[in-house]
């Protein structure tokens, strides 16, 4: 494939969603045990670019990882659930939502670990932003998430424009 690709026909978030899951094993942790951090956030990233690919049908990266919190810690033998969706999708960029949650295979127990919202460019085959498919919301669910994703949207656009303008002041 060489150039730019025809825009497909929309999707929704449930034909692109993930699960994943993944046992943590020793080299997961660190020497008490817990999960580090970075390899959630792989993780993350692994399950939220699946679901951008699915979309998309191409090459996507990621530009951005906004507001990840951990909330529980993981620990080794822990299974991790992965659960993304698509929540917007701009000219070129796609908001992924990604929830973790760790089951204590032994208890049945299951925590809230940590939650994510990243951002994907599309591109084309030559490296640059491409159009991405529409997202066709169809639940009350998908579209209060792509409300949500809007106005995380904004606020992203508006912080940076802020940045801008402390690394550019205006001469005066």
């Amino acid at each position: 494939m060489s150039g730019s690709k025809e825009t497909p026909a929309g999707k929704s978030p449930e034909e692109t969603a993930l699960t994943m899951s993944q046992v943590m094993l020793p080299q997961d942790t660190n020497p008490r045990g817990n999960v580090h951090g970075g390899v959630i956030m792989k993780l993350i990233d692994n399950a939220a670019a699946v679901v951008a690919q699915r979309h998309y049908r191409g090459n996507v990266v990621t530009a951005s990882i906004d507001s990840l919190e951990f909330k529980n810690p993981v620990y080794v033998g822990n299974l991790v659930i992965l659960k993304a969706c698509l929540n917007q999708v701009g000219r070129s960029s796609m908001e992924v939502g990604v929830r973790v949650e760790a089951e204590d295979l032994y208890s049945g127990r299951v925590r809230h670990t940590a939650s994510a919202y990243l951002t994907f460019v599309a591109l084309d085959d030559d490296g640059r932003p491409a159009q991405a498919p529409p997202l066709v919301c169809r639940t009350p669910e998908a579209r209060r998430r792509e409300r949500e994703a809007l106005q995380r949207r904004s606020a992203r656009l508006a912080q940076r424009e802020a940045a801008a303008e402390e690394d550019n002041p205006a001469d005066g």
